[in-house]
């Protein structure tokens, strides 16, 4: 089934999805497993999507995010839960609509740069926490390829952007998830056993 391309919906189904994640490694005590991401355990990468996304709402769109919750640390599922409800709440607001001006990213939908710049990332890290708990780490196959196809056009943007880590190389017929995983500097075959 192919993800919704409509921002708020895509939201929806993209943060459930690592919602499942969540629960699962809390299930099985995983949060200190390491990750593909060097330095980082399962409890960083839920960390780090609640933590970015606020400063930058701020500073692009002049928009407090009024997530309500615990931490990551004292719970995870629950801290995931109300920021996930409170990203799904801008996005399902008419005036998030209007029009955002950054010089960094040109004018676009509120809307539309969420769903660029956040959802997409809680995509790409929902293939991370998978990995590192030993859950389902499969991925929308479409939205692999146009993103991939996409972020490989401006390559030297977005690794001069530290952001990314060094691409990993990955056979030339690799799957698409393949492709965008080895492109974000991750090993595709990485395990937490090694």
């Amino acid at each position: 089934m192919a993800l919704p391309t409509e921002p708020g919906a895509r939201h929806r189904v993209v943060a459930a999805t690592f919602a499942d994640r969540v629960k699962g490694a809390d299930a099985i005590g995983a949060w200190a497993a390491p990750t593909p991401v060097a330095q980082w355990q399962a409890r960083d990468v839920v960390r780090h999507l609640i933590d970015w996304l606020p400063g930058f709402l701020g500073s692009v769109a002049g928009v407090d995010l009024n997530r309500q919750g615990p931490s990551v640390d004292d719970d995870p599922v629950a801290a995931w839960d109300a920021h996930t409800a409170a990203v799904q709440e801008l996005l399902d607001d008419p005036a998030s609509s209007r029009i955002v001006d950054d010089p960094r990213f040109g004018a676009m939908p509120l809307t539309a740069l969420i769903d660029r710049f956040y959802t997409v990332d809680v995509f790409m890290h929902t293939w991370d926490l998978a990995r590192a708990t030993g859950q389902d780490d499969r991925l929308d196959a479409d939205l692999c390829g146009e993103l991939v196809g996409g972020m490989e056009s401006m390559e030297d943007m977005i690794r001069a952007s530290g952001q990314f880590g060094s691409r990993v190389p990955v056979p030339a017929d690799a799957d698409a998830q393949t492709r965008l995983i080895g492109f974000i500097g991750r090993d595709p075959a990485w395990t937490s056993a090694g």
